[in-house]
């Protein structure tokens, strides 16, 4: 056993920031070392990405991780593999973009690293023709705000082509500052992000929850970000949660943008713009648009004459030039946008709302409605979230009369958030009532949308769930809208979509015996993540116990030799965090080693 050593360099606080989140985000140890499971995304006809993390137990400079993908869930059909190496540099995440497939077929994967097998996971190739999509739509998933019961209830479907998440994936708020205070449902770090290492950890705690962790398994994603993914009300050079005290506006948007790529299964990197397109079988064009960042002007207000002005600009120049060559040159039924802000009006009492969406940006909003009536009559399609509301929307003209079946670009699908608060103090009526062109709108429940497109027409189920402060609870179908092609108006449905199966069973939700890692004794200790690494004061630690234990903290140097050692004391079974404040201690690289019950869990750390 070895003892404290000069006790004047090292000082450990236990600063009251240590604390227990619910233990349904306790890293799962049959997991390890991928505690965050897998998911896939961006699909096209012959290739898709595939994504996990490696959370290894010892430092190492890089980790050689295998991948193989496989027709049938027992991976006895393989089909690709190879290898991927990570390392710190990207925060041990691994994407691989996996090509030479087949159009419109289930792919099974899974990874192997450190001895042991991840998750298997289920994806799907895009069509190469096809005359029904069925899409899954998502937004504004505030983990304070609630139970992830949207991505429960999606990842127990097995109806769905592709998940499309239309931003706000992650709030980058401290602990309680946009919150409904639900017990064990805290953000962490608890400060608001701003560094790398701060969106990291948001993504890393977002990521342990099992109901998200399974949505990703099951369905590819096509993903794009709003404000929260870097700070709220953001635009291209600044944001309305973000001021001078929090360093320069391009490093933490750049922070932002490296996170979001090394943590989502997107194709290209941060250096690129994020608007892209996918052809889904010849019957959708869908064109991922970057209403955010990419050439947002700042916002004004509500009442200035700058709303209409000709020299603001929403999506800039090059996004617009980039989006009428896609639509002008597209061969498919429907041209669909998925975007983040509401495109139709939004008025009360012959105001707008909200300049923030594109009410805040007229010439814009002219030129997309143009383009839609030109280019795509009687078939554009908006997918829209943002709001945290459900809306069945018609895009209006001059001439605009729902009655006579005139003046519309199109229609407009509004998903309301998967936890996030809604709109209070407005009743429903006022609205339909002062803007006629929204047929239907639900400012209160959350959940998600099931869109599905057939030559004929598009219709959405607006999905509500009926809990958010527990897990599960239920859902139901609180409305359905449809529009028929060539005619850009809603009628209400007559009922839901029908109901079907794919043939392709779902991953395993469990991992499999035989091709995970099982510990004859079951794991005590799992850190999933320490940060910041690099650090000047101190260290957050973010590790599981699976029961309660005294855990004890001892720091070596390189030559291997006790730093410090101490006995903090017994934690709860749950996610804990600790703060680890060091005084007096010489720049260099240490190791720091967490030990509880059987089990030791090693990180190199580097003090500047």
């Amino acid at each position: 056993m070895h003892y404290k050593r000069n006790l004047t360099l090292l000082f450990v606080i236990l600063t009251g920031l240590v604390f227990g989140q619910d233990s349904r985000s306790l890293p799962d140890s049959d997991l390890a070392p991928f505690y965050h499971g897998v998911a896939s995304g961006d699909p096209l006809e012959d290739r898709v990405i595939i994504w996990t993390k490696v959370s290894p137990d010892e430092p190492l400079d890089e980790i050689e991780v295998q991948w193989r993908m496989a027709l049938d869930t027992a991976m006895t059909e393989v089909v690709a593999n190879g290898s991927f190496v990570t390392d710190a540099n990207r925060d041990y995440t691994v994407k691989v973009d996996v090509e030479a497939l087949d159009p419109n077929t289930f792919y099974y994967y899974d990874f192997n690293a450190l001895g042991a097998f991840s998750l298997r996971g289920r994806t799907k190739t895009l069509p190469a023709e096809t005359d029904q999509i069925r899409l899954a739509v998502l937004s504004c998933s505030n983990y304070e705000y609630g139970y992830f019961n949207a991505y429960k209830y999606l990842a127990e479907r097995n109806d769905i082509d592709l998940v499309l998440h239309l931003g706000d994936y992650i709030y980058e708020y401290e602990t309680g500052g946009y919150s409904a205070f639900i017990d064990g449902r805290n953000h962490e770090p608890e400060e608001e992000t701003i560094s790398l290492d701060d969106y990291r950890t948001r993504y890393s705690h977002y990521r342990l929850d099992p109901d998200l962790r399974a949505a990703h398994q099951q369905y590819p994603w096509v993903t794009v970000w709003d404000d929260h993914e870097s700070a709220n009300d953001a635009w291209k050079d600044g944001a309305q949660n973000h001021d001078d005290s929090e360093g320069p506006w391009g490093e933490r948007l750049a922070n932002s943008k490296q996170a979001y790529y090394e943590w989502l299964p997107v194709r290209g990197n941060p250096d690129q713009p994020l608007f892209r397109s996918f052809d889904l079988g010849g019957l959708v064009k869908l064109a991922m648009l970057d209403t955010r960042i990419h050439g947002r002007d700042e916002q004004v207000g509500a009442t200035s004459p700058e709303i209409s002005s000709p020299d603001r600009t929403l999506l800039g120049e090059d996004q617009k030039t980039w989006l009428d060559e896609e639509i002008s040159g597209s061969d498919a039924t429907w041209n669909v946008l998925g975007q983040q802000v509401m495109v139709a009006p939004l008025e009360i009492l012959g105001n707008p709302l909200n300049p923030d969406q594109w009410d805040g940006y007229l010439a814009d909003r002219n030129w997309l409605y143009d383009l839609l009536q030109t280019e795509a009559p009687g078939q554009a399609v908006v997918l829209t979230g943002d709001i945290h509301t459900a809306w069945a929307n018609e895009i209006p003209l001059a001439n605009y009369d729902h009655s006579a079946q005139t003046g519309s670009a199109g229609v407009e699908f509004v998903v309301s958030s998967v936890t996030s608060p809604g709109i209070d103090g407005i009743p429903a009526g006022l609205v339909t009532q002062t803007n006629p062109h929204v047929q239907w709108v639900n400012l209160e429940e959350h959940g998600f949308c099931v869109i599905e497109f057939t030559p004929d027409k598009v219709q959405g189920d607006w999905i509500f769930v009926n809990e958010l402060n527990a897990q599960g609870g239920g859902f139901s179908v609180g409305a359905s809208y449809e529009s028929a092609n060539g005619t850009p108006f809603f009628t209400e449905s007559a009922g839901p979509l029908a109901d079907f199966t794919f043939d392709k069973p779902l991953a395993p939700a469990c991992p499999i015996s035989n091709s995970v890692a099982v510990h004859e004794v079951p794991r005590d200790l799992m850190v999933t993540s320490v940060w910041p690494n690099p650090f000047t004061e101190a260290v957050q630690v973010q590790f599981g116990l699976n029961r309660a234990s005294e855990v004890e903290v001892t720091l070596f140097d390189l030559n291997g030799r006790v730093i410090h050692q101490e006995q903090l004391g017994v934690f709860n079974r749950g996610l804990q965090y600790l703060e680890l404040r060091f005084a007096d201690l010489v720049s260099g690289t240490y190791i720091l080693q967490l030990v509880a019950g059987e089990t030791r869990v090693s990180r190199r750390i580097i003090r500047r």
